[in-house]
C-alpha cells in the first residue's frame, strides 16, 4: 500500500474532497426515509395536501443536491483512478524496461503483458470503487443506524442477528474464492502466451499447415480459462442470494416485530415504514461494502503480481565503480579471461554454456566467430556489451572490466546486430535512426550504402520514408538484415557485433557488406558469427568454439594446420561449393 500511496498522494485533492461530497450526498439520502415518516403521518393519515406538496418539494430539492454531490464524486474518482491507472502502468512499464535479459527470462513476454493492461486495470477500478462504494458504505451504515436508533433502539436488535450472518457470508465465499483469482490470472497468462506464440509465428503455422494444431491448443487453453473464470464466478454469484435471503428474511421479521408496535401504538405507521427504509439501507450498506471487499480479494492477487515485477531489482546494474567513475570505450581491444557462463537455473560445471574462455582481439581487428550449433557462440558476444554477466572470470575492454563503465556508455559504444532482427512500427528512416536519432539524412544514406540497403530503398515509391508495418513484415528477410546492419552503423561504434546477420543475403552482397564495413568502420573491432567459408577466411583471426570451450584462435591459415574443427568446417563447405 506504501507503493501506491506514492502515487496517489499525487491527487490528494481529490481523495479529500470525495469523502465530503460522498458524505453529503449519503446524509440527504439518509433523510429522505425522515420526510417520508411525515408524509405518511401527517399528510396522508390527516388528508393535509400542503403537508405532502412542502414535505415532498423538500424530498426533491434534497434529492437533487444529493445527485449533484454524487456526480461530482463520480467525476472525481474516474479521472483520479484513470490517472492512478495511467502512472501504475508507467511505473511498471519503466521497471520492466530497465530489466535486463536473465530478469525478462524469468517473467515470459505473455505474463508482463497481462500485468500491464488486466492486473493494472483491476487496481484502478479498486481506486475507483474505493472512492466511490467503499467511503459510501459506511458511511451510509452508520447514518442510518443513527436514524434507527432514535426511532425504535428495540427493533435495532434484529441488526444484531442479520449483520454477523452477512460478515460469516461474505468471508466464507472470500475464502474459497481467493486462490481462484489467482488462477484466473496465472490461466489468462498462458492464454496470452498461446496467442502471442501463435501470431508471432503464423508464417510458420501456415507453412507446416499446423493451422488445426494451434487451434486445439488455443482451444484447450481457452476451456481452461473457462472453467477456471466459472468456478471463480459461481463462489462470487453465491454471495448475492445468500445476502438477499439475509435481508429478506430480517426485513420479514422487521415487519412482523413492527406491525405489532404499531397495533399497541407505540410506532406510527410512518415510523414503521421510515424504519424498513433505514433497515434496507443499512444491510445494503454491508452488501456493497461485501462487494467492495470481495473485489479487493480479487484485486490483491493483481496487486501481487504488479509488486513482484515491481520488488525485482534489475540483475544487471551500473556498480559503483561505474558510477564513481565515467569511464568511456576509446579503442575497443577485447579480452576474456578465463570466462565461464551459464544462464539462470544453471550451476557450475557441466550446465556451463562457456568454460575457461581466454583470448583478446585488438583494437579494430576482425574476428569471426565460428562453431557448432550449440557451441556458445551468441551467448559469447551477448557478454560484451553485458546483455548477460559473466558467471567467472571477467570481460575487458581497453583493459577495463566492462563492469566499470556504465551501462549506457557501454552500449552506446557497441553495435550490434543480433540473430534475430526486428524492426518496429514506423517509416524506414525512423528505424534507421533507432541506431543514431540526430543523425542526418546524409548519414542515414551513407550507412544504408555500406550496408547495401539504400538501392532497394530507393525502389520504394517514398523511399526512406516508406511505412515498415510491425516487425518489418513487408521487406524480405535479406532487406531486413541489412537495415538492422545499417541502424548499427549509424552508432559509428568503437565495437561491432554481427550475430549471423548476413545469412540471408547472397555472397556478392556480403562481400561488398565487408568491404563497406573496411572502409567506414577501419578503426573498429569487429566480431562476425558466421558460418560462410569466405567470411571466416577475410577476418583477421577466427575464434573457433566446439562445445563451449575455445579450440582454436588465429589466423585462417594457421587454423587450416592446428584445428580439426576448422578444417571440417571448410572442407563441407568446399564440397558443397
Amino acid at each position: 500500500m506504501k507503493f501506491y500511496w506514492q502515487i496517489l498522494r499525487k491527487y490528494r485533492w481529490s481523495l479529500f474532497a470525495s469523502p465530503l461530497l460522498i458524505a453529503a450526498a449519503v446524509l440527504f439520502e439518509t433523510l429522505q426515509p425522515l420526510y417520508m415518516s411525515r408524509i405518511v403521518d401527517e399528510g396522508v393519515m390527516k388528508q393535509d395536501l400542503s403537508i405532502i406538496l412542502n414535505t415532498g418539494l423538500w424530498m426533491v430539492g434534497f434529492s437533487v443536491i444529493g445527485l449533484a454531490c454524487a456526480i461530482a464524486n463520480a467525476y472525481l474518482s474516474s479521472r483520479t483512478s484513470t490517472r492512478f491507472g495511467t502512472d501504475l502502468r508507467r511505473e511498471l512499464f519503466a521497471r520492466v524496461d530497465s530489466f535486463a535479459f536473465p530478469d525478462v527470462d524469468r517473467f515470459s513476454s505473455a505474463s508482463l503483458i497481462t500485468r500491464l493492461t488486466g492486473d493494472v486495470t483491476r487496481m484502478q477500478q479498486i481506486v475507483f470503487m474505493s472512492m466511490r462504494i467503499m467511503l459510501r458504505a459506511p458511511m451510509l451504515f452508520v447514518m442510518a443506524l443513527v436514524f434507527i436508533l432514535v426511532l425504535d433502539p428495540r427493533l435495532a436488535i434484529v441488526l444484531a442477528a442479520a449483520i454477523p450472518a452477512m460478515v460469516v457470508i461474505v468471508w466464507v465465499v472470500m475464502k474459497r474464492g481467493f486462490p481462484f483469482f489467482l488462477k484466473v490470472q496465472r490461466r489468462i497468462d498462458r492464454l496470452n502466451a498461446v496467442v502471442r506464440e501463435n501470431l508471432i509465428n503464423i508464417r510458420l503455422v501456415k507453412s507446416f499447415v499446423r493451422e488445426d494444431f494451434e487451434s486445439s491448443k488455443f482451444e484447450h487453453t481457452s476451456r481452461e480459462l473457462r472453467d477456471t473464470s466459472i468456478q471463480a464466478a459461481n463462489i462470487i454469484v453465491s454471495l448475492i442470494p445468500l445476502m438477499q435471503l439475509v435481508l429478506n428474511i430480517s426485513i420479514l421479521v422487521v415487519l412482523w416485530m413492527g406491525g405489532g408496535r404499531v397495533i399497541e401504538g407505540s410506532l406510527t405507521v410512518g415510523q414503521l415504514i421510515s424504519f424498513v427504509n433505514y433497515f434496507m439501507q443499512i444491510l445494503m450498506a454491508v452488501i456493497m461494502f461485501s462487494m467492495v471487499v470481495m473485489n479487493f480479494a480479487r484485486a490483491s492477487a493483481s496487486s501481487e503480481r504488479i509488486l513482484e515485477v515491481l520488488r525485482t531489482e534489475p540483475s544487471l546494474t551500473d556498480t559503483p565503480e561505474a558510477l564513481a567513475h565515467n569511464y568511456e570505450v576509446e579503442r575497443g581491444a577485447v579480452q576474456f579471461q578465463n570466462v565461464g557462463f551459464h544462464y539462470e537455473g544453471g550451476t557450475e560445471g557441466d550446465d556451463n554454456v562457456l568454460c575457461h574462455i581466454d583470448f583478446s582481439a585488438h583494437a579494430g581487428e576482425t574476428v569471426a566467430v565460428i562453431g557448432g550449433t550449440g557451441s556458445g557462440k551468441t551467448s559469447l558476444v551477448q557478454l560484451i556489451p553485458r546483455l548477460y554477466d559473466v558467471t567467472s572470470g571477467s570481460v575487458l575492454i581497453d583493459g577495463r572490466d566492462v563492469k566499470d563503465y556504465r551501462l549506457e556508455e557501454l552500449r552506446l559504444s557497441i553495435g550490434m546486430v543480433l540473430q534475430k532482427n526486428e524492426l518496429f512500427s514506423g517509416t524506414i528512416l525512423e528505424n534507421l535512426r533507432w541506431g543514431n536519432p540526430k543523425a542526418t539524412l546524409e548519414e542515414v544514406q551513407q550507412a544504408a550504402k555500406v550496408a547495401h540497403a539504400h538501392d532497394f530503398i530507393t525502389g520504394f515509391a517514398k523511399g526512406y520514408h516508406t511505412e515498415l508495418g510491425r516487425g518489418g513484415v513487408n521487406v524480405s528477410g535479406g532487406q531486413k538484415q541489412r537495415l538492422c546492419i545499417a541502424r548499427a552503423l549509424l552508432r559509428k561504434p568503437r565495437i561491432l557485433i554481427l550475430d549471423d546477420s548476413t545469412s540471408a543475403v547472397d555472397s556478392d552482397t556480403e562481400l561488398k557488406i565487408r568491404q563497406g564495413l573496411k572502409t567506414m568502420l577501419h578503426n573498429t573491432t569487429v566480431f562476425i558469427i558466421t558460418q560462410r567459408i569466405n567470411t571466416m577466411q577475410s577476418a583477421d583471426r577466427v575464434l573457433v568454439l566446439e562445445d563451449g570451450k575455445i579450440d582454436g584462435f588465429d589466423t585462417p591459415d594457421r587454423l587450416m594446420k592446428t584445428s580439426e574443427v576448422y578444417r571440417e568446417i571448410y572442407d563441407s563447405q568446399q564440397y558443397k561449393a
